[in-house]
């Protein structure tokens, strides 16, 4: 907890591990029951640390009714989740977390509430928490109520479960669930069934202010903690200070980055040139907010399948496309979350219910790409992760062979060259211009063996010469495998 208060968390590595605990493992053999708390501070705490995680994000953990509602329905706002174990056996597993320098985040949802009668909803018979009017008061889609921001009893309560979770079990973190439909009045809402803001306009106001009042108190009062908002509009300044303008958090989701990017995979290969824009729009916007790139639960559920079943072609190029995309993901500014489930190459939709596939990792397809994750969360991408400096384009427009090349920076000035190739058609001995001379090593191969991959490769690594390449005076003459992406790594000769 020291140390927390003095962490720099926009220079330093952020890799997620999202986990929902009712299905990361079960005991198949015991009823298939849940996992306790304890259990988890072993073996959940244990495999995030063997694969480089810094962070474990739970899903939203607060007492709720319904299991299939992931945690999203809470009915007891100030009580971790008895499914599990007791609270104090929920501190020992922060506890552990935090004695292998893991940080904790947890979903944290003021975005809605259920109307349960045991939960908050007419909690006096009347209209206490929510709205009276239901154009102000619900969220049709979803069967739930919206808090109203307007009253200090309802901000005060919200801002004070916040700082339970913070100050009572040390959550690193919250993230702050469908913040879209906090900001705005007419969220998923057609002509008449909203009301308009006092200036006429579609902004929750009061929910503004309460935005930048939860912020400012959890970040003054709990030095070291980060709040991170899944926000899905071009919402100004969420992640800017409140000084500034902003709304104060952290950080934010880039949902604009995994909606883009996941369509531009699901294409076939060969029609990925006339998508290209897709695959580098995100670096135009890159620094807008303090990003972290996401695929997240809601990527692999209610129909859109695993990561896997999204990509085409056959077994061996639907595993090689992810290989590709998970290298490139990691090597592009920003931070990173993964669902549980994708870094071992899961190939059904994801179950609340049922535990994930481990025996997948009895082959070496699914052991290739957790060994690849593990590998990712090494590389030393992070440091420039939300200044400019940390990333320079190659080529961004070699749409007609899906090539796209760049360079990232740290902090000292080395660079590591990234190159992806998003077909399956392998391009021998391509001038990739790099930004001084040297020997460049192949750090990483998402096509490498031992990933699961067909091993073509520049040996290892390759010298570079005065052949002008990019804008570049001196470049490397690399093979690029196919459906890959690949690491170079300056050192001097």
């Amino acid at each position: 907890m020291e140390r927390r208060a003095k962490h720099d968390q926009y220079h330093t590595p952020m890799s997620v591990y999202e986990v929902h605990l009712g299905s990361w493992k079960r005991k198949f053999e015991e009823d298939n029951r849940f996992l306790s708390y304890v259990e988890f501070a072993d073996e959940l705490v244990d495999y995030v640390v063997d694969m480089g995680y810094t962070h474990i994000e739970l899903m939203a953990v607060a007492e709720f009714p319904f299991d299939g509602s992931w945690g999203y329905q809470v009915c007891g706002y100030f009580a971790p989740t008895s499914r599990f174990g007791t609270p104090d056996e929920f501190r020992m597993f922060i506890d552990r977390c935090h004695q292998k320098d893991i940080g904790v985040i947890v979903d944290w949802v003021p975005a809605h509430f259920p109307k349960d009668a045991h939960g908050l909803a007419k909690f006096d018979g009347t209209a206490l928490y929510e709205h009276a009017d239901p154009r102000q008061g619900e969220h049709a889609d979803w069967g739930t109520l919206i808090f109203n921001f307007g009253r200090n009893e309802v901000r005060n309560f919200l801002i004070s479960n916040a700082m339970f979770w913070l100050q009572e079990y040390h959550i690193d973190g919250l993230r702050v669930d469908a913040v879209a439909s906090i900001l705005y009045l007419d969220y998923s809402k057609e002509a008449g069934e909203w009301v308009p803001n006092k200036f006429g306009g579609r902004e929750n106001l009061e929910a503004i202010e309460f935005l930048k009042q939860l912020n400012q108190t959890c970040y003054e009062e709990n030095p070291g903690i980060m709040t991170i908002a899944e926000e899905s509009t071009a919402f100004p300044g969420v992640s800017r200070p409140v000084s500034g303008g902003g709304l104060g958090f952290g950080f934010k989701w880039n949902m604009g980055w995994m909606n883009d990017s996941l369509s531009y995979m699901a294409n076939e290969p060969i029609h990925r040139k006339y998508h290209h824009g897709k695959a580098t729009f995100s670096m135009i916007y890159a620094y807008h907010e303090n990003y972290v790139l996401v695929l997240s639960h809601d990527e692999v559920v209610h129909g859109k399948g695993s990561l896997i079943q999204k990509m085409p072609g056959d077994r061996w190029q639907q595993a090689a496309n992810v290989r590709m995309f998970l290298s490139w993901m990691f090597a592009h500014p920003g931070k990173k979350l993964l669902f549980q489930g994708i870094d071992i190459g899961q190939g059904e939709e994801w179950k609340h219910d049922q535990s994930l596939p481990w025996h997948l990792l009895e082959y070496d397809e699914h052991k290739g790409t957790q060994s690849l994750v593990r590998d990712l969360n090494e590389p030393a991408l992070h440091e420039l992760d939300h200044e400019e400096g940390g990333f320079e384009w190659i080529d961004h427009s070699d749409a007609e062979n899906s090539l796209f090349s760049f360079i990232r920076r740290d902090r000292g000035g080395n660079s590591i060259v990234v190159v992806t190739n998003a077909t399956p058609v392998p391009r021998k001995g391509y001038h990739l211009g790099v930004p001084e001379g040297g020997y460049y090593e192949e750090i990483l191969n998402s096509d490498a063996e031992v990933y699961g991959g067909s091993n073509i490769g520049s040996g290892g690594g390759i010298p570079s010469t005065d052949h002008p390449a990019h804008g570049k005076s001196q470049s490397i003459q690399v093979n690029i495998p196919p459906l890959a992406t690949v690491f170079f790594k300056r050192r001097a000769v």
